[in-house]
């Protein structure tokens, strides 16, 4: 059975209890209600970084294939709730006086295969603003296609993007992407259209947020590995979200920001699951993820970076009967998924 879509990408679900819970999970549909603030989450990637389908899968396939991955190759991926991207977030913030602001969060490998899929099927017509989690390849590699989202202009004389990331991330992106961060031109060097960003460093400290087109938000920083520090990001004052893409830990001190016994009640948790069962040594899987989402107790949670060992149907199905038992509703996100939240 192919995957049921709305026009807003969302997937509705094979059983009546899936659809009832996205119905409740898309909290207020703002067209129509007179809702003049409001923001829409949009998934555009939810997978790991070597995304699924896994290519190995389809270049050297086992006996049996691999069903997920052969799946990508006769359903449209904008049907199939099993094709994800890169982990991605796009906030979608409408103001009272009607104007958007576009904030992205992560630009990886799949980017531009994001904006040609979802951003058009959002209509989506910009960027106003970046925040990066960290500096691996599925959260940067993208940063060269932002010209493709910007004004075109041969010489570059347009407003740059304003992009906040923490200072490792800005070393890291410094070796790897000169010519994005270069000011000015060196003697005799050809001026090349490339993406014109604005750089601003943002602490890594719950107790320093930052304003991103408006919208504040607050650095969560969580292990990604015993060795590596990332960003999750806290935001949303009526509507609070935590968005956690890479994590292995969270510490103490960013637990207690955004759990029910701590600084409150999450009204959603975004959050990492790489694997079904065991456990990775950078990243949540599946049980890991489950006994996080029990402790933090949010109003519902969503799950993202999954590889090609999750079937979104199945597994949805199985998380409604989860869900039922520990009263939480938790489900698989998918790309292309679009939460409506008025404010």
């Amino acid at each position: 059975m192919t995957p049921e879509t709305t026009e807003d990408g969302i997937y509705r679900g094979r059983r009546l209890g899936t659809r009832k819970w996205l119905t409740v999970l898309a909290v207020i549909n703002v067209i129509g209600t007179g809702c003049s603030i409001y923001i829409k989450y949009i998934f555009l990637g939810t997978g790991c970084s070597s995304a699924v389908p896994n290519a190995m899968c389809l270049i050297q396939p086992s006996d049996p294939p691999c069903r997920i991955c052969s799946q990508a190759l006769s359903v449209p991926p904008e049907k199939n709730p099993n094709y994800r991207c890169n982990t991605s977030l796009l906030i979608d913030y409408c103001q009272v006086d009607g104007s958007h602001h576009y904030i992205l969060i992560d630009v990886g490998k799949t980017f531009r295969e994001q904006v040609l899929r979802w951003f058009t099927h959002h209509r989506i017509p910009r960027v106003d603003s970046i925040i990066l989690t960290h500096e691996h390849a599925d959260a940067i590699l993208g940063l060269d296609d932002v010209r493709a989202v910007q004004p075109f202009s041969p010489i570059n004389d347009i407003d740059p993007t304003p992009i906040y990331l923490s200072q490792h991330s800005m070393e890291s992106i410094s070796v790897k992407f000169p010519y994005l961060v270069q000011k000015k031109l060196k003697e005799g060097q050809e001026v090349r259209r490339v993406a014109q960003l604005d750089w601003k460093i943002i602490e890594d400290h719950i107790e320093k947020p930052f304003v991103a087109s408006g919208l504040q938000f607050t650095p969560l920083p969580v292990m990604h590995g015993e060795d590596y520090i990332c960003l999750g990001f806290l935001f949303g004052e009526k509507y609070r979200v935590a968005y956690i893409s890479d994590v292995s830990r969270i510490p103490a001190s960013t637990e207690h920001v955004i759990s029910i016994n701590g600084a409150g009640q999450l009204d959603l948790l975004i959050l990492d699951t790489l694997y079904k069962t065991g456990s990775h040594n950078t990243h949540f899987c599946f049980p890991q993820t489950l006994d996080a989402v029990k402790r933090l107790n949010p109003k519902q949670a969503m799950l993202i970076g999954m590889t090609h060992e999750f079937d979104h149907h199945k597994d949805n199905d199985f998380l409604l009967d989860w869900s039922k038992r520990e009263g939480i509703p938790v489900q698989l996100a998918h790309d292309g998924l679009r939460i409506p939240v008025g404010l």
